[in-house]
């Protein structure tokens, strides 16, 4: 397991962490094939909810947690879906 410095608000880093590493660890995993996905593939994949999954993929973003280029685009006929992939710098 991973530790990654999570922080907030509402963390207790002693209980919150390990889970939220773990979650970090497999969204990232999953992801980093480049293939574009919903938040509700990303969570179904990884077993966590729709909102754990956005919030993984925010956290990707950031410098610590590998400075991830993570894009969105709009699902067409989607009524405001979107899909998100990590982007490898080859496309």
């Amino acid at each position: 397991m991973s530790e990654y410095g999570f922080s907030g608000a509402t963390i207790n880093p002693a209980k919150d962490a390990p889970r939220l590493s773990r979650q970090l660890d497999r969204v990232r995993d999953m992801m980093s094939d480049g293939q574009w996905r919903t938040l509700a593939q990303v969570a179904a994949s990884c077993g966590c909810s729709e909102a754990s999954a956005s919030a993984r993929l925010r956290d990707l973003r950031k410098a610590r947690f590998g400075g991830h280029t993570v894009e969105r685009r709009r699902v067409p006929g989607g009524r405001g879906l979107h899909e998100y992939r990590i982007n490898s710098g080859g496309e």
